[in-house]
């Protein structure tokens, strides 16, 4: 079952959620849940807006790419530690993500991706517009902190390339029951 809700009630929760890791969530070739901590919920030409920054060599980029949706999971209580590791330092070009970190993945309401039970809070979003960043134009502390130029792209949780920004339309918003 699941709970419609507004957006506005769950704000602060969903961005004091988010720096402890939640959920960027796609289903192109295969579903794939991602541990992010950078991203904003707001409103853009109109409509509420959840936007995702992704580096170019994460597989959930192509997968974004490919479908031109996501969904937002957030954990109603402290993130599942064993959920974080494997979403956020393993690939899903390599592993099937929701069987190793045991995910109940919930069909979604208006789109292909589905919600996590475990990480109840679901934002369902359609990709309005997607920016690939200039790192030229980031100042050189920040470049230097997150982009540093001495780790390979390869290397597992490496962050030497740039990100593309996805803003999403929350097309739907809801606790998984």
């Amino acid at each position: 079952m699941k709970r419609k809700i507004n957006l506005t009630d769950y704000a602060q929760q969903i961005t004091e959620a988010l720096p402890r890791g939640i959920l960027l969530c796609t289903n192109g070739d295969k579903y794939n849940a991602m541990v992010i901590g950078w991203g904003a919920l707001g409103t853009c030409w109109s409509v509420p807006t959840y936007t995702v920054y992704v580096r170019e060599s994460r597989y959930t980029k192509a997968q974004l790419d490919k479908t031109g949706e996501f969904v937002i999971s957030v954990p109603l209580g402290a993130p599942d530690a064993k959920i974080g590791k494997i979403c956020g330092s393993m690939s899903g070009r390599d592993i099937d993500k929701a069987a190793e970190a045991g995910l109940t993945l919930d069909e979604p309401n208006l789109i292909g991706t589905p919600g996590i039970r475990e990480y109840p809070l679901t934002l369902e979003c359609r990709v309005l517009y997607s920016q690939p960043q200039e790192l030229d134009r980031i100042p050189k502390e920040i470049l230097d902190r997150f982009y540093p130029q001495d780790v390979p792209g390869t290397f597992p949780m490496a962050n030497r390339d740039a990100h593309t920004m996805y803003i999403g339309q929350i097309v739907d918003a809801y606790i998984i029951e």
